[in-house]
């Protein structure tokens, strides 16, 4: 067996960064019989010097363009009149390369005379799985080649060396959970979207539609539902509240009410008339003390994609194909974490110094440099695979193609820079009074240093008018007293931020997965977006999401079969991700999870076709009467 080692990467970007590294631009290139889908991926060729017991080897670097294949149900249960839909839930399944078969060829063609496979796809689940599969098609020609993998978060020069030189093996453990989620899919999904395809496909204006069900899809869209209807549902309430102003010397001084706001207009009018009785106010607490706003954690995938929705006005799905571009050029850090601690090895000042470069933030951190360097704050999670979204190199804008581009690296690269300074400091001020039976208060905020939110840009702190000078238990006589009134407002739609959260929160999806959901959502049908106007400056402009007649049916239908467990729920799906992260620990084996699961939605898929006409009559509802 030749001293050769196949290196094999998960897309062709990082293939041709990985092989510049490990051969210094010594490298030959060859393309091999491109077809459509290959195009793009090429070999390089070029020697490299790994670790025993490889030395100095001959080395071939190629890629693969994500999965290469793909899980589907055997012939006899494809086609959509081939089966009753539960009968998918335990139909045979069946892996084959598909369109991808001149990139397996390829894999095999180099794994032949291969010594080693080494693996340099992306380090997280989904990578993992990848890897598994590029290793299956190398040893259906080469079963005694020895499969390594490379872990690194970035393509700087340095990571990629120090993979070459400490490989690891492929997690199985996080492969298997991936094949478990894949199997789910297609079987959860395949059931219930022929199902409510055929039942609802009499209905006018869905004879030709194919209404496909997620169970990531449908908890998401149930989100949206359930906001609208809170919104839909409103109805405003009338409240009462107190309020006292003073001047002096020039400042008009604004207590509120200590209890805010009463729906009880008489009870009011009775706390007010005794206020009034009292004639004078007396100072109850005057109060100085420090006050601080915290600098942000280390970015997270999740952060990024709500913060790049709500500060930067630019769709989740949007911001991680941007920082995945970001990422394949080396300018930023793997995208997809969950970690939101530095690691104490990390050596951040060297990457605060490449941001010196930048005209606008640069001075920033100099002065980092010049000893106001502080290191992180630590979050609650660490995925143990990737440091949190952080710029690598400097970038010039018009190395960037546009200006999204330069909006997400900036946000990146301020994000980071804050994380290493310092916290905001300010001070508080208090002044309580009583004022009969009453209590009132007022505040004012003085900044006295912005540190990080100098360069964070995103934040806002800002000082108050400052509040004149009282003392402790005298008494004054307000300016002016009167009652407020007002009326309850509805929460507004639900902003991409809050779906964000909202998925986060309940175990819907992954960070790698959630803006894909929401897009899948969007494609559908089911849901549509509009530009929220007005109300909180920063959520204005953003979009907002309102479910279409058919997302609604869809879930009152649901609602209705399934009550608390229904299908729309995020409580299956959630516990679903659960048992995933049981297969990464080895608490839980992969055939356990994919039986109980199914055992789970195959109760809710036969109560729902117990009640088909139901969901049917809700649907032809919606759409044929506008709604309900």
């Amino acid at each position: 067996m030749p001293n050769k080692i196949l290196c094999v990467a998960e897309k062709p970007s990082i293939a041709r960064a990985v092989a510049g590294h490990l051969s210094g631009g010594q490298q030959s290139v060859v393309s091999f019989a491109p077809l459509d889908i290959s195009i793009f991926v090429k070999n390089f060729d070029f020697h490299y010097n790994f670790p025993p017991p490889w030395g100095s080897c001959q080395v071939t670097m190629t890629s693969v363009i994500g999965h290469t294949v793909e899980w589907d149900f055997t012939k006899d249960y494809q086609k959509w009149n081939s089966c009753e839909p539960h009968h998918l839930f335990d139909a045979p399944t069946e892996k084959t390369v598909g369109d991808r078969k001149d990139i397996a060829e390829n894999i095999k063609t180099e794994a032949r005379c291969s010594r080693a496979l080494f693996i340099w796809t992306d380090c997280d689940r989904e990578g993992e799985y990848i890897g598994t599969e590029v290793r299956d098609i190398a040893r259906t020609v080469n079963p005694n080649i020895e499969v390594k993998r490379a872990r690194f978060s970035n393509i700087e020069r340095a990571h990629i060396l120090r993979a070459a030189q400490h490989p690891v093996e492929l997690d199985e453990r996080q492969a298997q959970a991936v094949a478990a989620r894949i199997e789910l899919d297609l079987r959860i999904g395949a059931a219930f979207t022929r199902w409510q395809t055929k039942l609802l496909q009499s209905i006018e204006g869905l004879e030709q539609k194919v209404i496909s069900y997620g169970s990531c899809q449908f908890p998401t869209l149930g989100f949206v539902v359930d906001r609208y209807r809170r919104v839909k549902n409103f109805v405003p309430e009338q409240f009462w509240s107190i309020k006292v102003m003073h001047k002096r010397d020039d400042i008009n001084v604004t207590f509120n009410w200590d209890r805010n706001r009463l729906f009880d207009r008489m009870m009011v009018i009775v706390l007010f008339e005794k206020c009034l009785q009292a004639k004078k106010a007396r100072v109850t607490k005057v109060q100085k003390k420090p006050t601080k706003k915290w600098k942000p954690l280390p970015l997270t995938t999740v952060e990024l994609q709500k913060l790049g929705s709500r500060f930067l006005h630019i769709t989740s799905q949007e911001v991680m194909s941007i920082a995945e571009k970001l990422y394949t050029n080396g300018f930023i850090s793997y995208p997809r974490t969950e970690t939101d601690q530095f690691d104490p090895g990390m050596d951040l000042r060297a990457l605060c110094e490449k941001q010196t470069q930048s005209p606008t933030w640069g001075p920033f951190a100099q002065n980092l440099l010049n000893g106001a360097f502080e290191s992180p704050r630590n979050g609650r999670n660490n995925d143990k695979a990737h440091p949190p979204i952080h710029p690598v190199t400097y970038v010039t804008p018009n190395a960037l193609a546009n200006q999204n581009e330069r909006r997400v690296y900036e946000f990146i690269a301020r994000r980071f820079l804050a994380c290493c300074s310092s916290d905001a400091v300010g001070e508080q001020s208090t002044v309580d009074i009583q004022y009969g039976p009453e209590g009132f208060h007022a505040s004012g905020l003085r900044v006295i240093a912005r540190n990080y939110l100098d360069v964070y840009v995103y934040d806002k702190w800002e000082s108050s008018q400052p509040l004149p000078q009282f003392i402790e238990g005298e008494e004054f006589v307000p300016t002016e007293a009167n009652i407020t009134d007002g009326k309850t407002t509805p929460p507004g739609f639900l902003t991409e931020p809050e779906l964000i959260a909202l998925m986060d929160a309940n175990g819907i999806g992954t960070d790698a997965t959630m803006a894909d959901h929401i897009a899948k959502i969007k494609d559908r049908g089911y849901v549509f977006t509009r530009v929220r106007a007005g109300g909180d400056q920063q959520a204005s402009g953003m979009e907002e999401f309102a479910p279409s007649n058919l997302g609604s049916a869809l879930v009152e239908g649901y609602d209705q079969i399934g009550f608390e467990n229904s299908v729309s729920k995020p409580f299956l799906r959630k516990e679903m991700e659960e048992k995933m992260k049981k297969i990464c620990e080895g608490q839980m084996e992969r055939h356990d999870v994919v039986h109980s699961t199914i055992e789970q939605y195959r109760e809710m898929f036969l109560r729902a076709k117990q009640q088909s006409r139901l969901l049917k009559d809700i649907t032809s509802r919606y759409l044929t009467d506008d709604g309900v």
